[in-house]
């Protein structure tokens, strides 16, 4: 499967698909989607571009480990359920706090926050599958 167009569409369809996962990650609070959803979006672009270019062209793409991805999100999944915590309401409550940056003002949420984390760790978790059985393919 790893002909001429497969290789040269890759990367197109790899991005276009990375923007619509981040779509589906920012519209998903009140309509469907969420971090879930983009994450599996996301990672099938990466599953994509490692069939099309093998696992060290997505392991150079995406700079750190998925591992490490998976990580991060999952502290910052549980960082944003402990502000609220240590804000005096219940754990996993949303909060918002409205700054002004370059005189708009910039709604930002804990709920966002959450969905990213969990974007991040479906990202990392899933990557690092698809790309161990790949390189299992490989050998």
């Amino acid at each position: 499967m790893n002909t001429l167009i497969f290789r040269t569409v890759a990367p197109f369809l790899t991005a276009l698909m990375i923007v619509f996962s981040i779509f589906v990650l920012l519209r998903g609070h009140n309509e469907p989607g969420g971090g879930f959803i983009g994450g599996l979006i996301a990672a099938s672009a990466f599953a994509i571009y490692g069939i099309a270019y093998g696992v060290a062209a997505v392991r150079r793409a995406l700079w750190f480990h998925p591992l490490s991805i998976a990580g991060a999100g999952l502290m910052l999944a549980v960082v944003s359920g402990l502000i609220s915590a240590f804000a005096g309401v219940p754990f996993m409550t949303g909060l918002w706090i409205y700054p002004h940056l370059f005189g708009v003002e910039v709604p930002l949420a804990t709920v966002m926050s959450f969905d990213i984390g969990v974007y991040l760790v479906v990202v990392g978790s899933i990557t690092s599958i698809a790309l161990a059985l790949e390189e299992k393919d490989d050998a």
